[in-house]
């Protein structure tokens, strides 16, 4: 994981792991595939303070001068009879299932406050409430230390390989040519299939590379439109029901003229719509736990897999005992990274595996899977060397890593800061920002931007 980058690292994402690395080099990663598919020199290795912001823009995020709580009241760690648990309950309906699962009222009206949460688990074991919150769909772990989760079934399957994994299909459509330069993706067109944080970055990465960008969600889920802001940039937005044989269809129309289909849904859930992918495509998958072992069917979200994994322990506060902190509980408080890095480095590793995928696929025009897994890259960055158990606060990047945008949210117009790329040069070009900042959510047509017929598009 580490860089060569010949920055002075000056503090930015400061932690006992090695996330500086972490982040930089995915962000290189994606560079130098963008690089190879374009046919131009990388150039510099990225600058580290603009890494650091993109991976830290939800801290950065602000509505007109106001800074963004990126977690609901009833997210975060509880100490139970017997350890710890860390919740995720951001989204309506994972509040509501969570509060189910306590036997506490889920009215809103009720409105149970972070104590009546904290009082009904501190009764219960760790291990009970991961256990029922698999059951009912809720969102809740069992904080490990990395001995355990190493020990156990779905930390083995995590160990299994690389953070994104690449397989080539049998099927074969006519080699699809990229673009010399800067935009090696113009032309080509994505369907973006993806939630929060991981996919939203990987599609924003394609679209800043060229690629036509269509995100479709459901009507009846929506998105934190705030999140939207921060990881909806270049973008379009459109809502489709497949639940519906009519929006079946449309998301059919819309991918049997993509050129690449990434998701970030649990795996199995796009194929329980019989959605086909054409022959010939790229299929990117997101997910927490992989596709295999025991918990891929199980939901789960950036500090949900440090909080399993063994890396909240590692970056908790000590409570004086010796020992190893990856190794050992003798933590008086769980802790987590800096970032959402494992979201953020997963995105940016699959984004260059797609375009890998396209730049192969346009010399023998063969079908590609692409499958990342925020689990295995937590593998890696455990694995990793270089720790600093003595670091000092996370230094935050400055202003000149972040730019203002007038923007719809709720129905009113808002100045919205959000961070700049995290690459500053393509092709020797300085990027200073995405093609266009985030549109409100769900509020585009379901179809393509890019005529038929464009340099690169699907036939």
């Amino acid at each position: 994981m580490t860089t060569g980058t010949g920055h002075a690292d000056q503090g930015f994402l400061a932690a006992t792991l090695p996330v500086r690395d972490l982040a930089v080099g995915s962000v290189a990663a994606m560079r130098d595939a963008a690089a190879r598919a374009g046919g131009f020199d990388p150039g510099p290795a990225p600058d580290p303070e603009r890494v650091a912001a993109a991976f830290t823009s939800d801290r950065l995020l602000r509505v007109d001068g106001a800074p963004v709580d990126g977690f609901a009241p009833l997210s975060g760690f509880f100490r139970t009879a017997d350890g710890w648990v860390r919740t995720h309950a951001n989204y309506p309906h994972h509040r509501v299932r969570l509060l189910a699962l306590l036997d506490l009222p889920v009215a809103v009206a009720d409105a149970p406050s972070r104590d009546d949460v904290a009082a009904a688990l501190a009764v219960r074991s760790a291990q009970e409430v991961e256990d029922r919150a698999a059951t009912v769909g809720a969102i809740a772990v069992r904080v490990r230390s990395v001995d355990e989760w190493r020990a156990s079934a779905p930390g083995r399957a995590a160990a299994s390989g690389p953070p994104v994994r690449t397989t080539v299909r049998d099927d074969v459509a006519p080699p699809r040519p990229l673009l010399p330069g800067p935009r090696p993706l113009a032309g080509l067109r994505v369907l973006d299939l993806t939630r929060v944080i991981a996919g939203p970055v990987a599609t924003r990465t394609l679209a800043l590379l060229g690629a036509d960008v269509l995100r479709v969600d459901p009507p009846g889920l929506p998105e934190i439109e705030v999140q939207h802001l921060d990881t909806g940039q270049g973008k379009r937005s459109a809502l489709l029901d497949l639940a519906t044989p009519a929006g079946r269809a449309r998301a059919q129309e819309l991918l049997d003229a993509a050129d690449v289909l990434v998701t970030g849904y649990r795996p199995g859930a796009v194929e329980g719509f019989s959605l086909r992918l054409p022959a010939g495509a790229v299929h990117a998958r997101v997910s927490a736990w992989g596709d295999d072992g025991p918990w891929a069917p199980r939901r789960g979200f950036d500090s949900i897999v440090q909080a399993a994994s063994g890396i909240a322990l590692v970056e908790g506060t000590r409570d004086g005992t010796a020992g190893d902190p990856a190794h050992d509980t003798a933590v008086a408080d769980p802790g987590a990274l800096p970032a959402q890095a494992l979201d953020h480095a997963t995105g940016y590793l699959v984004a260059a595996a797609v375009v890998d995928a396209l730049a192969d696929r346009a010399a023998d025009g063969r079908g590609r899977e692409v499958d990342g897994a925020l689990a295995r890259t937590a593998h890696a960055l455990l694995s990793a060397p270089r720790r600093d158990p003595a670091h000092g606060p996370p230094r935050t990047p400055g202003a000149r890593c972040v730019v203002g945008h007038r923007v719809r949210l709720d129905g009113r117009d808002v100045e919205v800061t959000t961070t700049r790329p995290a690459l500053d040069r393509l092709a020797g070009e300085p990027v200073d920002d995405y093609p266009a900042p985030a549109r409100p959510w769900g509020t585009d047509a379901p179809r393509w931007a890019t005529p038929r017929g464009a340099a690169g598009a699907a036939g």
